[in-house]
């Protein structure tokens, strides 16, 4: 499977890290001394979010929030896999697959039998919506295209992840989770075309397609379901984020990578781009130090993190389309992307450039 095309979508309304402080302040009414040490701490910048600032007061209950993700996430989606399109070469009628994630809104049907109408998508595009992986789920949908073009390597397949997490957040809420929630994640959208390797190496698009993708491995780790995720009731999805989450990715993610590479007669030290998740400076530092990237390895990563925040299932995509625009590396070497994300989980791929 090849990438032939990434394309990242963010929503109109920009605020700097201090106005957002500002206004999750006059929200929870929280300490205002605390709120801003646990927003300095993510070293997020800005933010993009789904409304203007002072809108979200009026999101009164579920409903609301959840009818302004539905609109609002088929407007960003239709936007990331139309520019996703464009930049392959690819029109929407060649789509044969279609895999849409997200885990901040929920709507039946799924979003994308609405984005397969408005995008002209033949009406046997095969649709496969996931729910609930998270910040895992952009490594993970890439890997559900490369299964299905293992099997149908003359077909084209499309990943759109969105993600707004700003209409999750909870006005009552003031605990440790949701102050370091408030701070970190942003919104946004962003699609990936990939083609089998029957389609060739280079697309009819302005520019070079991104990598192949050869390999990938997926990692659940037991009793570990509290580490991340959402608490969902009457007042929607309620964030649960454990202190203890980087003490788990420091004890087991640079075994698995190591196993993994292995598989492929590989070491750490022969990958020479590394396409990781941005799920906050302590994440980063610690995926940094098991694997001795000290030479700018990671640079992106920070970058996305700093201008954006974490924006979920989309931000390693983010960070895809960032490598291939800004440092694409010589053909033939080894790269590998990484996600993690609620279960709690792993999402590895193996990378030829």
């Amino acid at each position: 499977m090849r990438v032939a095309a990434v394309q990242t979508v963010l929503p109109e309304h920009h605020y700097d890290q201090h106005r957002i402080t500002e206004a999750v302040v006059g929200a929870t009414g929280a300490d205002r001394r605390v709120v801003e040490r646990f927003h300095a701490a993510t070293q997020v910048m800005g933010r993009y979010l789904a409304l203007p600032i002072e809108k979200y007061a009026n999101l009164e209950g579920f409903t609301t929030a959840n009818d302004t993700y539905v609109d609002t996430a088929l407007s960003l989606g239709e936007r990331a896999v139309r520019g996703a399109l464009e930049a392959s070469g690819v029109g929407a009628s060649q789509v044969d697959q279609l895999v849409f994630c997200s885990s901040t809104g929920v709507a039946t049907p799924s979003l994308d039998a609405a984005l397969v109408q408005r995008l002209g998508m033949r009406d046997d595009v095969k649709r496969v919506p996931i729910f609930g992986l998270g910040c895992a789920a952009g490594a993970a949908g890439l890997s559900r295209l490369y299964d299905y073009l293992r099997a149908w390597p003359d077909q084209v397949a499309v990943l759109v992840c969105v993600e707004l997490c700003s209409l999750t957040a909870q006005r009552d809420d003031d605990s440790l989770a949701n102050l370091v929630a408030s701070g970190l994640f942003g919104d946004g959208a962003a699609a990936v075309v990939a083609v089998g390797g029957d389609r060739g190496t280079d697309g009819p698009g302005p520019g070079r397609w991104g990598p192949r993708i050869v390999a990938t491995r997926s990692k659940l780790y037991p009793d570990t379901a509290r580490l991340m995720g959402w608490d969902v009731g009457e007042h929607g999805f309620r964030i649960v984020l454990a202190a203890d989450l980087v003490d788990h990715v420091e004890a087991t993610l640079a075994e698995d990578v190591a196993a993994f590479l292995g598989e492929h007669g590989l070491s750490a030290g022969e990958v020479s781009s590394w396409v990781c998740h941005p799920g906050g400076p302590k994440v980063i530092e610690k995926i940094a130090e098991a694997f001795a990237l000290d030479q700018g390895e990671l640079d992106l990563t920070w970058d996305s993190l700093h201008s954006v925040g974490n924006l979920s299932s989309v931000s390693v995509l983010n960070v895809l389309q960032e490598t291939i625009e800004r440092r694409r590396p010589p053909e033939g070497e080894t790269g590998l992307l990484t996600a993690l994300g609620p279960g709690f989980s792993a999402e590895l791929l193996l990378l030829r450039w």
